[in-house]
């Protein structure tokens, strides 16, 4: 019988207490202990029978988990990340990976240079939608991706903002906060992005940041991307109201990804490919054929994925140079929307990407 993966959880917010739900209740891995600064958190966790730290140096001074997961703010991911590389345990950052890119180089060559595997907590790509619509573009189901179209539309209440006023602040809007998730998976369907041309329109609630962001990305492939993103529109069309991922958002039947393709045509998450009988021709007839897909949450998925990395049985499917690459996007929106000019992605595809270690 194999081992179960002992898995430490820094942070227990929203985020933090979902992984820790997971791992609880999941064979295969294990909540090894939670890392929280703040006294109540660390009393929460205490009532779950969790053995609790209140830093990470205590932590590894005390244990040595199997692999970390931080689930803490944005700002503190490095730091925390090159601890944890220094001491050689496998991390899963969740996503952003930090707030910069340059932040995010340095603690990828950290890890490159430890071998440490470290990934990014982008769990998109472990949903049984994606995967399956991944394997449709893959096997040509649309032919050649030619345009995609996605929106990512919704109203975050006055009462969001009024509890953590950081959100009100510049480089807090939707590009920053949001924009990175449908970013990753625009890549992971069509591959790198060549350039960035985006315009922004500042809050009508007064913030600082924007609240109504558009961009189009041209990628490597020759495809072409437009992406629409507000947190002050009310609508069902966003990955969170489609995707039925989290039960804490109200589900709808809609989708909120178009992908157009040369021979097909896919919306996502209903996974429908819509394809004319006798080949393209727009006077032919259109019918749509509904993939199946794997329903497990992307987050056991993700946390068994991990597990196996740890193990070395497979490479990370989101790895540091991944989460790094997406946020590069992101911030080349975020320019280009300052500046109305375009903006050229520096391209990363040289940097080797981590392998996985050999089974202890």
């Amino acid at each position: 019988m194999t081992q179960e993966t002992r898995i430490a959880v820094v942070g227990f917010g929203l985020v933090g207490r979902r992984h820790v739900d997971v791992l609880m209740s999941a064979p295969g891995v294990t909540i090894a202990s939670v890392v929280e600064a703040d006294a109540k958190g660390r009393a929460d966790a205490e009532e779950l029978g969790i053995r609790v730290f209140d830093s990470l140096e205590k932590m590894f001074e005390q244990d040595k988990p199997d692999g970390v997961l931080l689930a803490t703010p944005t700002p503190l991911h490095v730091q925390q990340g090159l601890e944890c590389i220094a001491n050689d345990c496998p991390t899963l950052i969740e996503k952003p990976i930090s707030v910069t890119s340059g932040e995010a180089l340095q603690l990828t060559n950290a890890a490159e240079m430890a071998g440490v595997p470290l990934l990014v907590g982008h769990h998109r790509r472990h949903n049984g939608m994606v995967q399956a619509a991944k394997s449709a573009l893959v096997n040509g189901q649309v032919g050649d991706i030619r345009a995609i179209q996605t929106t990512c539309w919704f109203y975050k209440p006055d009462y969001y903002f009024d509890e953590a006023p950081w959100r009100k602040k510049k480089g807090a809007g939707p590009i920053s906060v949001n924009l990175v998730h449908d970013v990753d998976l625009l890549r992971h369907f069509c591959g790198e992005v060549r350039t960035a041309q985006a315009l922004s329109v500042p809050s009508r609630r007064g913030f600082e940041n924007e609240d109504l962001a558009s961009a189009i990305l041209t990628f490597k492939s020759g495809a072409v991307a437009t992406i629409s993103v507000s947190d002050s529109i009310v609508a069902p069309w966003s990955w969170e109201l489609t995707s039925r991922e989290n039960p804490r958002y109200p589900a709808t039947n809609e989708s909120c990804y178009l992908i157009g393709g040369s021979e097909g045509g896919l919306s996502l998450p209903d996974l429908r490919v819509w394809r004319h009988e006798s080949g393209p021709d727009w006077w032919s007839p259109i019918n749509a054929q509904v993939l199946t897909c794997d329903s497990q949450d992307p987050l056991v998925t993700q946390m068994h994925h991990f597990a196996r990395v740890i193990r070395g049985e497979e490479a990370p499917l989101v790895s540091g140079i991944e989460g790094l690459k997406s946020l590069e996007v992101v911030e080349a929106i975020a320019l280009s929307a300052e500046s109305g000019q375009a903006v050229s992605i520096a391209s990363m595809s040289s940097r080797s990407e981590f392998k996985p270690r050999e089974a202890s």
